[in-house]
């Protein structure tokens, strides 16, 4: 989840008019212009020379593919591969589809899909799991957010796309799919099979924990968030308190992220997003209808907390309307539009980014907790981020190597035999009631519930 995403349609004739006479002018000029860009061209707006530079380049290029290369060349394949590799140098959320990548875009939002059950984006170039989600075959064999996958069955990720990486994962129910995984502080990298199924996402959990604080775990921003969080809340009038648990969320829809925070705000602007073109630039205001602005709220969030989770967790945190507890959370917050165009394909584009309401922004920065929580002891802890991108396609060459060359006689981890604990991912769905003994096992959760007793007590004496 990927991420939340705005779904547009732009007019077909005039995209494609502009491509054909940009690329008409580029061949008239071919013979007669050299390429000359600027080494400042990256950083300001290009001239209308520079432009035309450009395309004649490009041009002259096909042509001397075409004409002189050793094989023949369909020159369509050259510029679907062309388009491919230009999205995928303009950020990790960019792309071009084909129509069957397009097809499949939307299934995610409709709360069922087939595959492993987890949500992946790209860190410093490398693919990386944000998180698994809860119940799912990826999060039963053990797959851990911040895991990054360097092998999926045979194929290496170096250099692949998200959406590559997509398509390979999924597949029919009850098929089996190996991933490569490299994991911190593990020193080789781990072998892990998963089953495909159908995904069924329950999104919103409720429980209880003692007689006055309601435990509300989010595990994707699908359509029914906001209606399974009313229905909570209604259903547990004595609360004095809420947990909001975004661990391992994903994100989803942006409209589900907005109306969570307006259920506890009743006034300001909840997130903007800001883009080059004045129509993406967009506000979204809270409401006072149906707006609880007492119960104290303490937020969960970790490394796998993505996009609609942290507009959720940024926002409440700048309206002091909650305190956030956890980990740095992941840094997606960015608008992706999609574009469709002729022969069912169409681009997906970066065409704005989200800020939250003291104006920061989530995008490569991510949220930071109020208070900083581990989930296991308390320790300095390194930077979550492996490598600096400009070492990682080495470390990941490194990292293939160490894998046995006889596939047959590797270990390979699956949801019956594996040596990760499903507790390690899990964040107890099973029952109405979290325990005290269960409280213990989390300590991330133990630090919130402190917490959040103490601004219990707090409300009460203030009032």
């Amino acid at each position: 989840m990927e991420t939340p995403t705005t779904m547009i349609k732009k007019s077909k004739n005039i995209i494609l008019s502009g491509i054909f006479s940009t690329l008409a002018i580029a061949y008239f000029f071919g013979s007669f212009a050299e390429a000359k860009i600027s080494a400042h061209t990256k950083f300001s707006e290009s001239t209308p020379k520079e432009r035309l530079d450009a395309y004649v380049k490009f041009t002259q290029i096909l042509n001397l593919i075409e004409s002189q290369y050793v094989d023949d060349v369909n020159i369509s394949t050259l510029i679907d591969k062309a388009l491919k590799g230009l999205m995928s140098n303009l950020d990790a959320h960019s792309s071009f589809m084909k129509p069957k990548a397009y097809d499949n875009l939307s299934v995610q939002t409709k709360g069922e899909f087939g595959g492993l059950g987890i949500s992946i984006g790209m860190r410093d170039g490398a693919l990386t799991i944000i998180a698994p989600i809860d119940g799912t075959p990826a999060f039963k064999a053990g797959v851990k957010a911040g895991d990054i996958i360097l092998k999926i069955d045979n194929r290496a990720t170096i250099s692949m796309t998200i959406d590559d990486s997509v398509k390979l994962m999924r597949g029919k129910p009850k098929t089996s799919i190996v991933l490569t995984i490299i994991r911190k502080k593990e020193p080789k990298p781990l072998k892990i099979k998963i089953v495909r199924d159908i995904i069924k996402i329950q999104s919103v959990y409720a429980k209880s924990i003692g007689d006055d604080i309601l435990y509300l775990h989010i595990t994707s921003f699908d359509r029914k968030v906001v209606t399974g969080l009313k229905k909570a809340i209604s259903e547990h009038n004595n609360t004095k308190g809420i947990i909001l648990d975004l661990r391992n969320n994903p994100g989803g829809l942006l409209d589900q992220a907005i109306g969570v925070v307006d259920l506890f705000v009743d006034k300001g602007i909840i997130v903007s997003q800001k883009g080059r073109v004045d129509s993406e630039n967009i506000i979204y205001k809270a409401t006072k209808k149906d707006t609880d602005t007492k119960t104290p709220i303490v937020v969960l969030v970790n490394g796998g907390s993505a996009s609609a989770s942290e507009i959720v967790s940024g926002a409440l945190q700048d309206f002091n309307r909650s305190i956030i507890v956890g980990e740095k959370t992941f840094g997606k917050g960015s608008v992706q539009v999609v574009v469709p165009l002729d022969n069912r394909e169409a681009l997906k584009l970066t065409i704005a980014r989200y800020y939250l309401p003291s104006g920061r922004t989530i995008q490569a920065v991510g949220v930071t907790p109020d208070i900083i929580s581990h989930i296991t002891k308390v320790e300095d802890v390194e930077d979550p981020i492996l490598l600096k991108e400009r070492d990682l396609k080495a470390h990941l060459k490194e990292e293939l190597k160490k894998i046995d060359i006889s596939e047959s006689n590797s270990t390979i981890k699956s949801d019956t035999n594996t040596t990760v604990s499903e507790d390690d991912n899990k964040t107890m769905i099973n029952t109405k009631i979290i325990t005290k003994k269960q409280l213990h096992k989390d300590s991330q959760l133990k630090s919130g519930v402190d917490i959040l007793k103490a601004l219990i007590i707090t409300t009460k004496r203030s009032r």
